[in-house]
């Protein structure tokens, strides 16, 4: 059988590391903790549970803690957790049978199934979705094809049926859309991964503040010809967002113009249908909602292709005096949300 190191991140997770390490006993090989500064009883919890833990500055970057962790490992294996996270019965048990099976595979990666994404509204669009968890520690390379030979870098990725539940305390938004300004304005250039976060965050959970603090970033995405089309089209609904918040019809106008130079977003829809809401024209209105819930697709927010404007054209509708037409979009938006 492999074994396994488990490599954590943490600070000041008294209120939920204990369930997530003992979740993990007879299951990991190794516990190694890294413990970026917590001042509450984390250090203690880890060390009960026979883990090692170790001091890591913190940069203000996740990537050099986590780089950091994994240093450390001496398993097979690197299993990745977040303190708030933790395995059931079943789940120990399907991940003790993994184990077994991967001694007889050359697996680089297994996925598994992290759920109750959506108990605080935040980046994720689906309540139970795949994520890379477990890692090969030494991986090694192989020449193929038979000419003009090269090093196969591909990662052999398997999907398991190991699904891991999430029970965050609270809501991360204000601490992850505070690392994204920062890493703003030390200069450093997004990812198109960490631009289609950015703007994940700011419509998933941001406050008006956020967005208008993070006008100017997404202002030089639209004007960056090194940026993608999907960045240019992100950018877009949230330059239209704030257009909406600050009433500048003009900036409206063009960032919406931007964006239907492809099929037109659902988000861009929807923040047509809110300003001639705020305006009063219902009639209007009616079509960008519409066009939002079912004609076009979403491309940040799942919500804004869905339930979201189906309750805004209830919405117009009861304005207009017709109830019936109300609830009928009322009906639909509670169908896509128990579905």
């Amino acid at each position: 059988m492999v074994t396994v190191s488990l490599c954590m991140i943490v600070k000041n997770e008294e209120d939920c590391l204990g369930r997530c390490l003992e979740s993990l006993k007879g299951v990991v090989d190794e516990m190694i903790v890294v413990d970026t500064g917590s001042t509450d009883r984390t250090r203690e919890i880890a060390l009960s549970f026979g883990a090692k833990v170790l001091d890591f500055s913190w940069t203000g970057d996740f990537s050099d803690a986590r780089n950091y962790s994994f240093s450390l490992a001496s398993c097979d294996y690197i299993y990745t957790a977040d303190a708030d996270e933790e395995l059931d019965e079943d789940n120990r048990q399907r991940f003790i049978e993994l184990k077994k099976s991967l001694a007889e595979l050359d697996i680089d990666i297994v996925q598994m199934y992290y759920c109750n994404q959506l108990s605080h509204r935040s980046i994720y669009n689906f309540d139970r979705e795949l994520r890379p968890k477990l890692f090969k520690r030494i991986r090694t390379f192989k020449w193929e094809d038979p000419i003009h030979e090269q090093v196969s870098v591909d990662p052999v990725i398997v999907n398991s049926d190991i699904e891991i539940i999430h029970r965050p305390g609270e809501n991360h938004a204000c601490r992850d859309l505070e690392a994204f300004r920062r890493a703003v304005s030390e200069g450093r250039r997004l990812s198109k991964r960490l631009h289609s976060m950015y703007a994940r965050e700011l419509f998933m959970a941001g406050e008006d503040d956020d967005f208008l603090k993070a006008k100017d970033f997404f202002a030089a995405s639209c004007m960056d010809n090194l940026r993608s089309l999907d960045e240019i089209k992100e950018a877009s609904c949230v330059l239209a967002h704030i257009a909406v918040i600050e009433g500048d019809v003009k900036s409206l106008l063009k960032y919406s113009l931007k964006d239907a130079t492809t099929d037109m977003s659902s988000e861009m829809c929807y923040e047509l249908g809110d300003y001639y809401y705020s305006d009063g024209d219902m009639d209007e209105a009616i079509v960008w909602y519409y066009n939002a819930a079912y004609e076009c697709s979403s491309i940040i927010d799942i919500k804004k292709s869905g339930s979201l404007p189906r309750l805004a054209l209830a919405k117009c509708y009861r304005k207009l005096g017709n109830e019936e037409q109300a609830l009928d979009y009322e009906r639909d938006a509670s169908q896509l949300e128990e579905g």
